[in-house]
């Protein structure tokens, strides 16, 4: 039987040009590189400069995605920006990404899911996509997660940086089986009763602040491995795949604790782990795209094989997919 699903067809990112070693932190929080490494697997992160807004980070991720799927801003019809951290609290972010690459009238809007926004994100562009709403569609995870620390917390300050990451999907042709291009299943899961374990402390409805993170780490650990653990085996039951078929394990890159833990936990090799964590941190949303873009860089991941994604976010929410690039 055939069927329409959504493919990725093009993957970009963007890092910010600022590069903040464990060590650089050292020097104005109490921490040292070893108790950050062995905690959680980070070395460095990248910093957004103070004039740069997430949507600046957006616009270069997706320009780098679309010219990775062939396409240009005029194909465009439907952009979704993943983000804790957007430009202002309105417009969507996704609307001035619209804008800054000169895409046309279409969709434009923000998902606000934490660091499980781009599984978020991905699963409703695939609803556009799959059913013929959308002929090309950028789904970015973009972060300034610097701007939310509180730099004398060293449990949580460490373990964030900025970036962005975009993938293109566009619509294939397939058989309605697992061989099949493009996304085969989907898990998403959230539970409001977990928002003490990770949040941040402001709004404008509540403080008229930004606010700073706070986080119950050994709480969130402990719900991740085994929360993110059921979402994977519900993912992969409706793609109708097992782990084992899995060529690549992509990541929320929270920390190398928690990639491990859940690898362990649904029996994924650790040679199928792709981990950017010790380079980038953990950049929530953008977290995932921008490992996917790292494994195509550097020849790991390639076209016909079978991709599983997963993230677990502040909510709590959490999410894992399996697609076939």
């Amino acid at each position: 039987m055939s069927v329409i699903r959504s493919a990725v067809t093009g993957v970009g990112a963007y890092l910010p040009d600022n590069i903040v070693t464990n060590d650089q932190l050292a020097e104005t929080v109490d921490t040292s590189d070893a108790w950050i490494v062995e905690r959680t697997g980070i070395r460095q992160r990248h910093k957004v400069a103070d004039d740069q807004p997430v949507s600046d980070l957006a616009f270069r991720a997706a320009q780098q995605a679309l010219e990775r799927a062939g396409k240009t801003a005029a194909d465009v019809d439907l952009i979704i920006v993943a983000t804790t951290t957007p430009d202002m609290t309105f417009p969507a972010t996704a609307t001035i990404v619209q804008r800054k690459l000169g895409a046309p009238v279409g969709i434009a809007f923000d998902v606000q899911a934490v660091c499980s926004g781009f599984v978020y994100a991905l699963s409703v562009a695939d609803g556009f996509v799959a059913r013929g709403h959308s002929k090309c569609a950028l789904v970015i995870g973009a972060e300034a997660m610097t701007r939310l620390m509180d730099w004398t917390d060293r449990g949580t300050c460490v373990l964030f940086g900025d970036g962005a990451g975009a993938v293109v999907l566009e619509p294939r042709e397939g058989q309605g089986t697992t061989a099949d291009q493009g996304v085969l299943g989907f898990a998403l899961r959230a539970d409001g009763t977990k928002q003490e374990l990770l949040y941040v402390d402001g709004g404008p409805s509540t403080t008229g602040t930004v606010g700073k993170l706070r986080m119950l780490g050994n709480q969130v650990f402990k719900h991740a491995v085994i929360n993110i653990s059921e979402a994977i085996h519900a993912a992969a039951k409706a793609a109708d795949v097992t782990i084992p078929e899995v060529d690549w394990f992509i990541p929320h890159q929270a920390n190398q604790r928690i990639l491990a833990g859940v690898a362990h936990r649904v029996g994924i090799d650790e040679d199928k782990v792709i981990s950017t964590v010790a380079l980038h941190a953990n950049t929530s949303a953008a977290s995932i795209p921008l490992a996917f873009a790292q494994g195509i860089a550097d020849g790991r991941i390639k076209p016909g094989q079978l991709l599983l994604l997963e993230a677990m976010g502040g909510g709590l929410t959490w999410g894992a997919c399996v697609l076939r690039l």
